[in-house]
């Protein structure tokens, strides 16, 4: 099996948490960062905009997205402006619809020719990604976030979509399909298998790359030994 440093895919970190956001972005095997208004909220952040504005003044040389929040395409567009303007790292998260299911592809459109760096997010569907792709700027980079972790959630393989969409971008050069929500490390293998540029990935699963290529014997045997411990620390008697 490949190692890490092996695979084409672009690994980004995916998350919220200040510290943990730094630890990441100092390792060379992570390549850009991303956060959204839901895991922000969970970090506990209040002030958006200082919030980024701090990270963005600890991380200049990787690229860092982040999302607007309105519900109203013309503040989206004021937000997306304002986002943009606080580093030449940053990519604004555009949602595919707002919430009355209305396409934001207008104002992608009206943003990508503006030369704003974008991150069209929250796909599921291949028609979003051809919506999108028609949308895009052929000379501004940008990212189309398929949200391949949930597509698996309601049942559904998501490799035969994810390849699909590589292929629906190849038109438009600069822009990098990211295979977003993955549920578990094995997925950054799923995407680097297809092709696909870019794959967010949560603290949590980061810290499972140690076990790449891990001697199942040994891990067999410390599981083993795991359970004989907990046995013992709990006092278990039968």
């Amino acid at each position: 099996m490949k190692t890490i440093d092996q695979l084409r895919v672009k690994i980004f970190a995916d998350g919220a948490d200040k510290a943990g956001m730094l630890e990441m972005s100092a390792k060379p095997h992570i390549k850009g960062l991303t956060t959204n208004p839901t895991l922000m909220r969970k970090a506990g952040i209040s002030d958006y905009r200082a919030f980024a504005r701090e990270i963005l003044d600890l991380i200049r040389d990787k690229p860092i997205s982040f999302e607007v929040f309105s519900d109203d395409f013309s503040e989206m567009e004021r937000q997306a402006m304002e986002i943009a303007s606080w580093g030449k790292n940053v990519y604004v998260k555009i949602p595919i619809t707002n919430t009355k299911a209305q396409s934001s592809c207008d104002l992608v459109r009206r943003l990508a020719v503006g030369r704003v760096k974008l991150n069209i997010t929250a796909l599921m569907t291949l028609q979003q990604v051809r919506q999108v792709v028609d949308a895009l700027d052929k000379d501004t980079p940008s990212y189309v976030s398929v949200f391949a972790g949930r597509i698996a959630d309601t049942g559904r393989d998501p490799m035969p979509l994810m390849s699909a969409a590589v292929e629906l971008l190849a038109p438009k050069p600069k822009a990098e399909l990211i295979w977003a929500s993955p549920r578990e490390l094995l997925n950054i293998f799923h995407a680097d298998q297809i092709g696909c540029h870019v794959i967010t990935v949560t603290n949590d699963i980061l810290k499972k790359l140690e076990l790449v290529g891990k001697n199942l014997d040994d891990y067999s045997l410390e599981t083993v030994k795991m359970f004989r411990n907990d046995a013992v620390a709990a006092g278990f008697r039968l």
